[in-house]
């Protein structure tokens, strides 16, 4: 049997146990495991069993199967521990948490332990209030509690921790010699397993480890909701009739006896499970009050439990909306390009079919300026969204900058705008990723070429390279890059949020992602970049880079990109 434990994605904390003798496909398919995840490909990988061993292999999914951070190519054996990655899930092979603890809770049946119940304790919220002689005593260690049992609650997003806590905090309180935390399973017989499991003593040499619990207490405590104050002890000969005395039964009874506390955890109607502690009678036996303690512990616990539920659904939702407005927002511009191009063509036919080179002409000049739209907006978009590491090299700057302006000559002469280079001659190579910096510089020109008039438009690109004295403040020496405009200026409510992705002041003809790719490739570079506009007279954007000739830029400081949907629920 395989099994896989959602350790990261919309589904995080389930367990899948596969049989060992049955392929599994992983996928969006009705056949596939119910996972979730909408990022992930109909049919995304396939796990084959094959003479005890399993097999992972990508089925030409969307976005590729990792295993332990790398792309698989061809079929890959699993081991035990290895994560596979599919779309925004993280699979663990193997539930270590559940081999460790699984015989660590023996739950016994009625023959073999005797439990007697001296104490019951509905678990609601009046069971918060501790009993005690001294109110105000009692009042300032109710509110000690609360304060601990809420910043656990409020402070810790993972599940395992949060159980870990409780129990710390349980330990400190009560002081038990051990305890078990157990929470259901999400199959429909709703199985209890433990996922924490204490001692404060290491049991020595010779001593079962395990924790022997009676199964009707347990199953009392979960299914009637209410806290039980318990005497265990194993059904044993010895434990009755044994003559009195030092070394006699009632020694030996007194030391096998246990003392338990058993609540459930739960909220409003729902149980998820229970804690448990116990102690030897030879310790201390437990009171109502420390039933009253863990009743509040169990309660606030069953609280944080359903928050962390209602979190992740909250964050899966606002995942799946977020995604919905990327896929609108490019699907709206991908459909006004296609219509461009649909227009271009339309025209270049009818050149065609009149034998009119003229208006063929015409009409490719429409579809090449579509072609370069969609090219520059996959560009953007696979750079915005793909993990990768800057290429850094030795560039001189003023070559990318004429090389991006030489791309958009064309434009600029059909519609006679004018395009002035002002470049630093003396400015030494700058240590920078080309490709990058030249796909940042040509979003910037682009921009300004489209937001100019036909005719009186001008559009100037200028370098400076500026010693440490009279650089940016903090950056040492520097780089400066200007890429200026005598358009119609951007009003100052946009310029708050010019670089937020897929908002665009352009319309239809804008998709809102080529100043949030060339901000990030800015800022990936060590630098920063400002924007200055006034309506009616133009825009002016400058690029502030470091530029130490004597330092060369270290790419692995840098902070790699995350996909499109991640920045975007940040920002939600």
């Amino acid at each position: 049997m395989l099994t896989l434990v959602v350790i990261h994605g919309p589904d995080k904390g389930r367990r899948f146990e596969l049989p060992g003798n049955v392929p599994q496909l992983i996928g969006r398919s009705s056949e596939a495991l119910p996972i979730s995840d909408t990022t992930v490909s109909r049919r995304h990988a396939e796990l084959t069993p094959d003479r005890g061993t399993w097999w992972i292999r990508d089925l030409d999914s969307h976005n590729g199967t990792l295993v332990n951070g790398a792309r698989i190519e061809e079929r890959r054996r699993l081991s035990e521990g290895d994560q596979i990655r599919v779309g925004e899930t993280v699979f663990r092979v193997g539930d270590r948490l559940a081999r460790e603890h699984a015989d660590a809770v023996r739950l016994m049946l009625p023959h073999e332990m005797d439990a007697s119940v001296q104490r019951t304790l509905e678990s609601s919220e009046d069971s918060m209030i501790l009993p005690s002689e001294d109110p105000s005593a009692a009042a300032r260690e109710h509110l000690r509690l609360i304060y601990r049992l809420t910043s656990l609650t409020t402070q810790i997003t993972d599940r395992l921790k949060l159980l870990e806590s409780v129990m710390d905090l349980a330990f400190s309180e009560l002081r038990p010699e051990r305890g078990f935390i157990m929470l259901k399973d999400d199959d429909a017989e709703g199985t209890l397993r433990p996922l924490v499991v204490r001692h404060r003593t290491a049991p020595g040499r010779g001593e079962d480890p395990r924790i022997q619990v009676s199964r009707t207490i347990l199953q009392h405590c979960v299914r009637r909701g209410e806290g039980l104050l318990t005497s265990n002890a194993m059904a044993d000969p010895r434990f009755s009739g044994a003559p009195g005395g030092a070394g006699g039964g009632d020694s030996i009874q007194r030391f096998h006896i246990r003392s338990a506390l058993c609540s459930p955890i739960r909220f409003k109607d729902r149980t998820f499970g229970a804690v448990y502690l116990d102690s030897s009678a030879a310790a201390g036996t437990f009171t109502p009050a420390h039933l009253a303690l863990l009743n509040a512990i169990a309660l606030h616990t069953g609280l944080a439990l359903a928050h962390l539920e209602s979190y992740q659904q909250r964050l899966h939702t606002e995942r799946l909306a977020a995604m919905g407005e990327t896929m609108a927002t490019l699907s709206h511009s991908i459909k006004n390009i296609m219509q461009g191009m649909r227009g271009g063509a339309d025209v270049v036919e009818m050149g065609l079919k009149k034998d009119d080179l003229k208006i063929a002409k015409g009409g490719w000049t429409i579809l090449r300026r579509n072609i370069d739209r969609i090219g520059r907006l996959t560009l953007n978009m696979l750079t915005y969204s793909k993990q990768r590491m800057l290429e850094i090299e030795l560039t001189p700057l003023g070559a990318v900058i004429e090389d991006c302006a030489m791309l958009l000559e064309g434009q600029c002469k059909q519609r006679r705008i004018g395009m002035m280079l002002d470049l630093d001659q003396e400015m030494p190579p700058l240590h920078i990723d080309p490709h990058l910096m030249h796909q940042a510089i040509l979003n910037l020109v682009t921009n300004a070429v489209e937001a100019v008039v036909d005719g009186t438009g001008i559009v100037t690109i200028r370098t400076t390279y500026r010693q440490p004295d009279a650089g940016a403040p903090g950056l040492g020496p520097s780089t400066e890059i200007l890429v200026m405009d005598n358009g119609q200026g951007i009003s100052a409510d946009r310029l708050q949020w010019i670089f937020e992705p897929f908002n665009s002041s352009k319309g239809s003809r804008g998709t809102g992602l080529g100043l949030a790719v060339t901000k990030r490739i800015v800022e990936e570079h060590g630098g920063r970049i400002t924007v200055e506009s006034e309506p009616g007279k133009g825009t002016t954007f400058r690029i502030y880079l470091p530029n130490d000739p004597n330092k060369a830029f270290d790419p692995a400081a840098t902070t790699e990109t995350g996909p499109i949907v991640d920045d975007l629920l940040r920002k939600l």
